[in-house]
């Protein structure tokens, strides 16, 4: 019997990261449509950037300072996915100074506390983002779920990833050509088929759209098929990961804003304000408002 080995690196991490606060994330976050979490693992499948081919890759938290992933997909392609992973948990970038954030501000310092090695977990690049973006657009998130799943089965791939057989959201040579799904609104089949064509024509690179200006890429974002300024900053922040935009379209995280610094009445630019004293992180702490505001809402129903 042949011993097939699978390829492994390690992703070495700065500042404090935890990998199953991660998983317990990507587990309870809908469109991520990811299966319950293996206690000490993260498995994932995506279509690789760029190039499009389906691929795998569980995630292992060795030490504090180091994250082991096994891949699975073609040997040519390790690299890139090892890269894909780190940014898909925000292990791209040096967290080192996170910490100070709650320094300046005693309401970042209590989230910190609250959920202590949790970073932002990505859709797996921006034309993912920007398909959940278009699909979940004026439409129940429960009903977009359904739609996420449904393109997934039909077009998608299925990948062996270490002995457990997930699903790759679609390539875009594959969503080019929808024609039909069952349930999806006229109006995005189009919008759809053109998010696949901008991300072939490669309009949709995270490591691009990073290096701009992010006000220069979230204009570059609006003029994709469906895409306004929430769905840009969406692509930018969950999608190519940047590290520091404050929402400007999301009213839901403006809401806890407001209630978590007994503002009721401020303003968009006023809450911005507050948001000048997370730089660097601006997206980073945004997500933890995020998050501790579902766990508040679950709490309380």
């Amino acid at each position: 019997m042949t011993t097939m080995s699978v390829p492994c690196a390690e992703i070495a991490v700065r500042g404090e990261f935890d990998l199953a606060a991660a998983a317990r994330f990507l587990t309870g976050f809908a469109p991520a449509g990811q299966p319950d979490a293996e206690p000490g693992a993260l498995r994932v499948a995506f279509p690789l950037e760029g190039v499009w081919t389906p691929v795998g890759a569980v995630l292992r938290q060795r030490s504090p300072g180091e994250v082991a992933v096994e891949v699975h997909g073609p040997p040519e392609h390790v690299e890139a996915v090892v890269a894909q992973v780190r940014r898909m948990c925000s292990l791209d970038i040096d967290g080192t100074g996170f910490p100070e954030v709650a320094g300046r501000d005693p309401v970042v310092a209590l989230l910190q506390v609250l959920h202590p090695g949790l970073r932002p977990v990505l859709f797996a690049s921006p034309y993912e983002a920007a398909c959940w973006a278009v699909l979940s657009h004026r439409i129940w998130m429960t009903q977009a779920v359904r739609l996420r799943q449904r393109l997934t089965e039909r077009y998608g791939t299925e990948v062996d990833v270490g002995g457990r057989r997930l699903r790759s959201f679609p390539a875009p040579a594959a969503l080019a050509k929808l024609e039909y799904l069952p349930g999806l609104p006229g109006p995005k089949m189009p919008r759809l088929r053109g998010i696949a064509e901008a991300a072939a024509a490669g309009l949709l690179d995270a490591a691009v759209l990073r290096a701009m200006p992010a006000e220069e890429a979230l204009k570059q974002l609006q003029l994709l098929p469906g895409i306004g300024r929430f769905s840009a900053e969406l692509i930018l922040i969950r999608g190519a990961g940047h590290p520091d935009v404050f929402p400007r379209a999301e009213s839901r995280l403006h809401e806890i804003l407001r209630d978590a610094y007994h503002v009721p009445q401020a303003e968009v630019a006023g809450l911005a304000e507050f948001a000048e004293a997370w730089a660097p992180f601006r997206s980073w702490v945004s997500f933890l408002f995020r998050v501790e505001g579902e766990a508040r809402m679950r709490e309380s129903r």
